[in-house]
């Protein structure tokens, strides 16, 4: 039976060293792996989590906006607003300066009741027909009715013009009325816009709050995912020193084997004699060669 080739003793220790070593590195290599593919799993949660408070952080911050218009515009729409409450006191003060010079400019007697002015009249008829009065009483009385006839002709005269002034004064009335009535509707509409614009700024500043705890949740879950993936690195790094190591120890293991396979070939192959020699002799000096180089040994 022809001799086998096997490692030799120092080999097979470096193999059994090395194969060792491997089964370590496996082991380390798979508790690696869970670790970063539980690192992973938590970095993709929390990537997950930041587009969800990112989504989440679009209301209030559309919210925000909307309510600064509204804040805006009401801030622009209060000066316009005084300015047309001033323009309405202004006409309003018009207004009673016109009813005043109305009523000073109108003749007294001409809001005076033609009705009235005869009644009073026939009173003092009556009284003339059915007492008997002093001379001087009874002449005083005539005086009287004869004034009372002058106040009537002259109303009766200026009718058409007491109308008129009286016309212009409801219409002054009117006007004061209907300025009065716009003064107090802008005071009302300022004192609401002024409600609303502070409204607005407390309803921004709540948004704004409730907009910044997201953002601030952001930014923590951002931290935490970049320092998970400091260590997923890490890992990766690590990961891929002990897989560099497993290929060398591979690559020798293999080396050393293709060595002894040639080294085996190399003792097999027939040699051509260049003269005549004891075939034994020359098997067991080969044999001693290679036992000196400490490659293989013989086996039966």
């Amino acid at each position: 039976m022809a001799p086998r080739a096997v490692l030799s003793e120092q080999w097979q220790r470096e193999d059994r060293e090395e194969r060792d070593r491997l089964r370590q590195l496996e082991g380390r290599l798979n508790e690696l792996l869970d670790r970063r593919r539980d690192l992973i799993a938590q970095v993709r949660a929390l990537s997950t989590k930041q587009k969800e408070l990112y989504n989440q952080r679009q209301a209030p911050q559309a919210d925000v906006e909307r309510l600064h218009d509204e804040f805006a515009h009401l801030g622009k729409l209060l000066p316009e607003l005084r300015r047309g409450c001033e323009k309405a006191r202004q006409q309003l003060e018009e207004a009673v300066v016109r009813r005043r010079e109305l009523v000073l400019t109108f003749d007294r007697t001409e809001r005076q009741n033609p009705d009235q002015v005869r009644k009073a009249m026939a009173e003092l008829e009556l009284r003339q027909q059915t007492r008997a009065l002093p001379i001087e009483e009874e002449n005083a009385l005539i005086a009287e009715l004869r004034q009372k006839a002058k106040d009537l002709e002259h109303i009766e005269s200026r009718k058409a013009i007491a109308a008129e002034h009286e016309r212009q004064r409801r219409e002054a009335e009117e006007t004061i009325v209907a300025a009065r009535a716009e003064v107090e509707r802008i005071v009302a509409e300022m004192a609401l816009a002024r409600t609303e614009r502070d409204k607005r700024m407390v309803e921004i500043r709540a948004k704004l709050g409730t907009a910044g705890a997201l953002v601030a949740e952001m930014r923590a879950a951002g931290r935490s995912r970049a320092e998970l993936m400091t260590q997923v690195d890490g890992l990766s790094r690590e990961i891929d020193s002990i897989e560099r190591e497993g290929r060398e120890l591979l690559a020798r293991s293999r080396t050393r084997r293709e060595d002894a396979r040639r080294i085996l070939k190399e003792y097999e192959r027939p040699r051509p004699a260049t003269r005549r020699a004891d075939p034994t002799a020359i098997a067991e000096s080969h044999l001693e060669e290679l036992m000196k180089r400490g490659k293989v040994t013989l086996g039966g």
